[in-house]
């Protein structure tokens, strides 16, 4: 607990300490990990970056739900997931895991001014009347040991069940208990992370050229992600075997993470919300007054707007 204390006293902001006695106890294995990611951010957070810009007319949500932004790794696309804080706004933000990539931290440090204003810009909304509530997942598995716990008012929660506006019940979890890999082989998890980032290390090196020729970014990963057999089975059999946990549960539907792939669609009577990432297609789910949900892709509306460009040259 020392490290979230430590990191968020260097921000400016104070603890609330009123859940502190209902925090579950840590295992030996998160003790080891806790110090040397807090310690980091600890010493990053000391350079605390100006205010951001404020759009005057930010578009409003009743939730906003985004997920697998991994902060903490070169593949993070940082600058867009600001740019989309910026200019969005809700009455309760789900961060549904994988906001922090604990496991890269852990073997190689970067971290940026633009991560560090992300951090900030999600805690400003906190503080100006934000509900913000974050569900860990597996690359940031070690704040589920302090679940139940609020802090700078971003409640953690190893599950939540969400009302939309139209009363409709939806299980928020990230998703990674469903991924057999992650699951039963996290050797082979970790591995598959070195993969893929390897993978998202061309791809930024592809979307280079792109921008060469004025081109605006295109997510070489994520195509073929969508096309390859295995890819798509996978997938497949992700969303089965979470809409039919939310169908166990009693719930109208699921908004989850986890496969970086974004989508809306009915699961045998099932609500399946995947809410995708922001190291590929930089997507999010909102949800508007009436209780509609959508997917908003980022990049294409920064494309429309003229400020794709800006941010990749940011």
């Amino acid at each position: 607990m020392a490290f979230l204390g430590s990191a968020l006293g260097r921000l400016g902001v104070r603890r609330d300490a009123q859940n502190l006695d209902d925090r579950p106890k840590q295992n030996p294995a998160s003790q080891k990990r806790v110090p040397r990611i807090g310690g980091a951010l600890s010493g990053l957070a000391a350079n605390r970056p100006a205010p951001p810009a404020r759009r005057h007319d930010p578009k409003h949500h009743r939730t906003i739900f985004i997920s697998d932004t991994h902060l903490g790794t070169r593949g993070a696309k940082a600058n867009y997931l600001l740019d989309f804080l910026r200019h969005n706004e809700c009455e309760t933000l789900y961060l549904v895991g994988d906001i922090i990539d604990g496991w890269r931290l852990q073997r190689h440090w970067f971290w940026n001014k633009t991560h560090d204003a992300v951090i900030q810009e999600v805690l400003g909304k906190a503080q100006n009347g934000t509900k913000v509530i974050y569900v860990p997942g597996n690359h940031d598995e070690v704040l589920r040991d302090y679940v139940n716990l609020n802090v700078a008012g971003i409640e953690l929660k190893y599950e939540v069940i969400h009302e939309t506006a139209d009363n409709r019940r939806l299980l928020v979890i990230h998703g990674d208990h469903f991924d057999g890999v992650v699951k039963y082989a996290k050797w082979l998890a970790h591995l598959g992370d070195w993969a893929y980032a390897a993978a998202l290390s061309a791809n930024d090196g592809f979307n280079a050229v792109r921008r060469r020729f004025g081109l605006p970014y295109w997510s070489l990963s994520a195509y073929l992600k969508h096309k390859v057999k295995n890819a798509v089975e996978y997938i497949s059999n992700y969303q089965t075997a979470v809409a039919r946990e939310a169908r166990e549960r009693g719930v109208d539907g699921v908004v989850c993470g986890h496969i970086h792939y974004a989508e809306i669609k009915m699961m045998d009577g099932i609500l399946y919300c995947n809410d995708g990432d922001w190291v590929e297609s930089c997507t999010a789910l909102v949800e508007d007054s009436l209780g509609n949900l959508e997917i908003v892709r980022w990049t294409d509306v920064m494309a429309e707007t003229g400020a794709d460009r800006r941010a990749r040259a940011a």
